[in-house]
């Protein structure tokens, strides 16, 4: 019997997918392309078409998803008065497992005048998935981030919850070499019951975040305008030099369209995919 759980043991991590993906991009004559790019495993980026000033980028995990044991790495450098968009084919699943949570390390670095946009499409965490992310973000006193994440508790328009499972979510972020920002989200056991609490998530299962670097009450102000259009929970405050929006919603649909409309008015050109 044990034979037979290590062979399994062995299989299973054999089959466990890595993806790592590290690249640059640098601004001559004021257009933005691809410096070195090193792809490694089931993870990719390709840059659809090229932009008049900007450059943009589109993730694809060939593995058609994560499952515990995975490792995926994202390495991202923009350089001098770089402009850079961010996206993600689709939305990325995490699939249950009885064994190993999923690693995701993501490095984002903006130099002088650089422009970095990272807005991915929706995160969907099945029950009894297992992930631990974590960013790091170093940013130039002059550069600007706009970078939004949304995290989804399972598949509530097929009628699914995650009931189980573990997420920690872990963020830096550094403006100048000082660090600004720090915060790690951790759930982990009965997920369904956290967020049934109206403390919490009032029985929500959709939570985003939009931090935006440089940010000030000015730009919150304009954010809040679009509070009448709100249909889930939306919080916006700036401080240490950023602002920063929270969301919650019923499912991934009503927290999609609260995000649209806090981004179009940042000014940002969302991603045509996001748009389909």
């Amino acid at each position: 019997m044990r034979s037979d759980l290590s062979t399994a043991s062995t299989v299973f991590e054999a089959n466990r997918a890595r993806g790592a993906v590290r690249f640059d991009v640098l601004a001559r004559d004021g257009v933005t392309r691809c410096g070195i790019l090193h792809e490694s495993g089931s993870l990719r980026v390709r840059f659809p078409s090229p932009e008049g000033e900007g450059l943009s980028g589109v993730f694809i995990n060939t593995a058609g998803g994560v499952a515990g044991g995975d490792r995926f790495e994202i390495e991202i450098a923009a350089n001098e008065a770089a402009r850079l968009t961010l996206t993600t084919a689709a939305a990325e699943k995490v699939y249950r497992t009885p064994g190993p949570a999923a690693e995701i390390g993501i490095a984002l670095k903006a130099a002088a005048g650089a422009r970095l946009a990272w807005l991915p499409q929706e995160t969907i965490l099945f029950d009894r998935a297992r992930v631990r992310r974590r960013f790091d973000i170093a940013l130039d006193e002059t550069a600007s981030l706009l970078l939004c994440e949304i995290v989804v508790f399972g598949r509530t328009a097929m009628g699914e919850r995650m009931e189980q499972g573990e997420f920690v979510d872990c963020w830096r972020l550094s403006r100048g070499g000082r660090l600004v920002f720090a915060e790690t989200i951790r759930l982990a056991g009965d997920i369904a019951a956290r967020f049934a609490r109206p403390a919490v998530a009032n029985g929500g299962a959709a939570i985003g975040t939009v931090l935006i670097v440089p940010g000030d009450e000015a730009l919150v102000e304009r954010l809040r305008e679009a509070a009448e259009s709100f249909c889930g929970e939306v919080g916006i405050s700036a401080w240490n030099g950023f602002a920063m929006a929270r969301f919650c919603a019923q499912d991934a649909a009503v927290l999609r369209a609260d995000m649209m409309a806090v981004l179009t008015r940042t000014g940002a050109a969302l991603p045509r995919l996001w748009l389909n």
